[in-house]
């Protein structure tokens, strides 16, 4: 096993590099912390290209690490490659999934339009694959699915469902030729969602946090839903309200 004591070897400047999304578009790979991420990670075949644990962290016995390349690393090491205030000691690199997953074979999906905040996207993904949902599909304007934060929100939910990124115009365009219904998220032209009963296959789609969906998506849509607000507050939180919608149509089915 390896040991790299310094933060300024360039094996751990390459790591850190993983904190940035160029990087990881680059590679195709990216960083993961901590034990829950890693152990999930781990139960998806070659997926793991290599865990980095602090030095004075054990592992633990039941994971199968014996064809991982393995590092040690120093506390310093391990605070640089952080990216929370208290580092657990573990890491891993991983592949980056191919945008390969046949969107013709899913009968449920969610698609994310122009969603930016990483907390927000790693909580839909997570509820989407407590749902039951085929397939994720993340837009222009949405944030990296492999951003720290999205990561550590999803709890290790990118290793459960298929995530991709793709033209939302060309996904619903698809859908449409098989007939597939698209449910909008938005106040125009929509219908209080408990209107709607899905049967079979459906995409929902959900907006942007301030801004909501783009023009150009939601005039494609077949249906548009929305959640009535019976309190004083504005809005929902929008992974809040893709978790009552996702619920409400698995409920249905």
């Amino acid at each position: 096993m390896k040991f790299i004591q310094s933060s300024k070897n360039p094996v751990v400047k390459q790591w850190k590099k993983l904190l940035i999304k160029k990087e990881r578009d680059q590679s195709r790979t990216y960083i993961i912390e901590g034990f829950h991420l890693v152990e999930e990670a781990l139960k998806q075949e070659d997926t793991v290209l290599e865990i980095i644990s602090v030095e004075g962290i054990d592992l633990p016995n039941k994971w199968n690490v014996d064809s991982i390349p393995m590092t040690l690393v120093s506390e310093e090491v391990g605070k640089v490659l952080s990216d929370t205030e208290t580092t657990q000691g573990v890491f891993a690199i991983c592949k980056q999934k191919e945008d390969s997953a046949n969107i013709e074979n899913a009968k449920t999906l969610l698609l994310l339009d122009g969603l930016q905040d990483p907390g927000n996207i790693g909580t839909i993904i997570r509820t989407a694959d407590a749902a039951g949902i085929d397939l994720v599909v993340l837009g222009k304007g949405t944030a990296d699915p492999y951003n720290p934060k999205v990561l550590r929100s999803a709890q290790g939910s990118h290793f459960h469902l298929p995530i991709v990124r793709k033209d939302l115009t060309e996904v619903i365009t698809l859908l449409k030729e098989k007939g597939v219904p698209v449910y909008g998220t938005t106040l125009e032209n929509g219908v209080e969602y408990v209107t709607i009963q899905p049967k079979g296959s459906y995409a929902l789609i959900v907006g942007n946090e301030g801004s909501g969906m783009s023009q150009e998506v939601l005039s494609l849509t077949d249906q548009n839903l929305y959640i009535p607000i019976y309190g004083k507050s504005e809005s929902l939180n929008v992974a809040i309200a893709a978790g009552i919608l996702l619920y409400y149509f698995k409920n249905g089915q």
